[in-house]
């Protein structure tokens, strides 16, 4: 079978890319097919209220860099365009702490401190990654609630992918000896997760991607890949990946040969594309596909000030400080740019009741408890303005499963304890951290309604195991069952993290990019 690459590598997020450029170096041609569109910093949404340009809604003609998806038992937020979920995440890039790697389905696979922590190096360093030099309103009010709660010393600016130079300045690549893209300085306008319009984000398309690029990787933007059907039983003679259009609504079905494919379309695309394989053209795919979801215990809870002389809370980068709470948790405040107020068209009172009808009861009551405070939070001018937002996370694990449904995935319960939308832990916090700003907390409808949680970070579906039984992959990330198929993105996260997992992703990728040999070598 003529092969037209190397490689193909489905998603461009943080496996999508690191793979892209190291296979690149190693002297393999690479496409890489990503189902959203390629934004330059001028393509970037104003404010959240441009749907257009912030939400990806193809249905809608909304082709923009964050998704939502709503499920039985979790609502997912994840991101979409060239440079995956680096387009729209908060620059964060914390190391997970030590339990991280030694539960979930990889424990004793490998010494996963000890082998990663070298990766760990290499991506803070191709992400430009350095402290935050300035704590905005929200982040230092979290100091203060720490300083309360005998926390200081837990406290912490985060470690970022921002350039930061010198205000108002434009810059030759600081970052590879002149091969990157220019950089402009950070302008702490808190738009981060709505893109970067100022060119001052590190995602991953001025850095990893950019050089892959260059060494003659090609991105193919809106398209979505299919199908995948092996040559040979196990893929031994390659592969044809079928494709089509995603920003169209009667695209045309193309087909490409590879020798090997990298799936690293995120959970949302990786996971749904091998539930399809396993029941079509990838029957001997392991059954633990789907299993394991993870939405790293995750609460978004928002709380929004009702005095008049509040701070301005939307001044800074997305997320500018972390403070590990207890052993099992993190928090962070989070920020959207001044005028972005979207969210506020789905927050509710937050409600810490897990029993329906109870809690049916508490949303009604709630607000009439402090009626003249919720009408100003209501009505508030500039939402994102006077609006912090916790990002709670826990390494806790808890997990769920993706099914293949008639239209879409299903979710079912794993065994064990099932995500919550009640986390003590996070609610207890969110109700202090209200209460030293003067502030209401709210959380998305689907939380006080219906109990259903939310998380930015969806991982699992396709986890490492020793054999085919316990696993999708094994420890190098290799398909367990085919030829030179790998996972590289959050859907092969092992288990909970407890904070931002996109370093993890990159470094995990990093350590599965190593064992694959140069061209010259792999051919013979």
């Amino acid at each position: 079978m003529k092969k037209d690459y190397d490689f193909v590598i489905i998603g461009s997020g943080f496996g999508g890319s690191v793979s892209a450029l190291r296979l690149a170096e190693k002297g393999y041609s690479v496409l890489v097919i990503e189902k959203g569109k390629r934004y330059e910093k001028d393509d970037f949404a104003k404010t959240n209220w441009n749907i257009k340009r912030w939400l990806w809604l193809p249905f809608l003609k909304c082709y923009g860099i964050m998704k939502m998806s709503f499920y039985r038992h979790i609502t997912i937020i994840s991101g979409v365009g060239v440079g995956g979920g680096s387009l729209v995440y908060a620059n964060t890039l914390p190391k997970p702490e030590k339990a991280f790697f030694n539960q979930g389905s990889w424990a004793n696979l490998a010494d996963w401190e000890k082998e990663l922590e070298p990766h760990y190096e290499t991506c803070w360093k191709m992400l430009g990654a350095t402290e935050n030099p300035k704590l905005g309103a929200a982040d230092l009010a979290l100091k203060k609630l720490a300083g309360q709660l005998g926390k200081e010393k837990d406290f912490s600016p985060t470690k970022v992918a921002v350039y930061f130079g010198k205000p108002d300045e434009t810059v030759p690549d600081p970052y590879f000896n002149g091969k990157g893209p220019y950089r402009s300085s950070c302008a702490f306008c808190g738009g981060c997760m709505t893109g970067c319009r100022h060119n001052a984000k590190n995602s991953l398309d001025k850095n990893y991607l950019y050089l892959a690029e260059k060494l003659g990787v090609t991105v193919l933007a809106e398209h979505k890949a299919v199908d995948v059907l092996p040559a040979g039983n196990e893929g031994e003679n390659g592969y044809e990946i079928v494709f089509r259009k995603s920003t169209s609504f009667f695209p045309e079905k193309k087909v490409v040969k590879t020798k090997g494919v990298i799936f690293s379309a995120g959970v949302l695309g990786t996971v749904p594309l091998l539930l399809k394989l396993k029941n079509g053209n990838l029957k001997n795919l392991s059954h633990k596909v789907g299993d394991m979801i993870m939405t790293n215990n995750e609460a978004l809870i928002l709380n929004t000030t009702y005095r008049k002389n509040s701070p301005d809370y939307s001044e800074g980068i997305a997320i500018g400080s972390i403070l590990k709470v207890d052993e099992n948790s993190h928090v962070e405040p989070v920020r959207y740019g001044n005028g972005s107020g979207f969210w506020r068209v789905s927050m509710t009172p937050m409600i810490s009741e897990s029993r329906p009808l109870l809690r049916l009861a508490k949303f009604v009551v709630t607000p009439f408890a402090d009626l003249k405070n919720w009408i100003k939070v209501w009505f508030t001018p500039d939402f994102a303005k006077h609006t912090p937002i916790l990002l709670f996370m826990q390494h806790i694990e808890s997990t769920l499963k993706f099914r293949k449904g008639l239209l879409r995935m299903k979710t079912k319960i794993e065994q064990g304890k099932a995500p919550t939308a009640f986390i003590p832990e996070a609610h207890n916090f969110a109700k202090m951290f209200s209460e030293l700003i003067g502030a209401k907390p709210q959380v998305i409808f689907t939380e006080s309604i219906s109990g259903i949680p939310s998380t930015a970070h969806i991982l699992g579906g396709a986890c490492m195991g020793k054999t085919k039984n316990e696993g999708v992959i094994d420890p190098k990330n290799r398909v367990f069952g085919y030829k030179n198929m790998y996972v590289f993105d959050g859907s092969m996260i092992s288990a909970n993290p407890g904070v931002n997992p996109s370093l993890s992703i990159a470094a995990i990728t990093e350590r599965g990019m190593s064992f694959i040999p140069p061209k010259k070598d792999f051919e013979k």
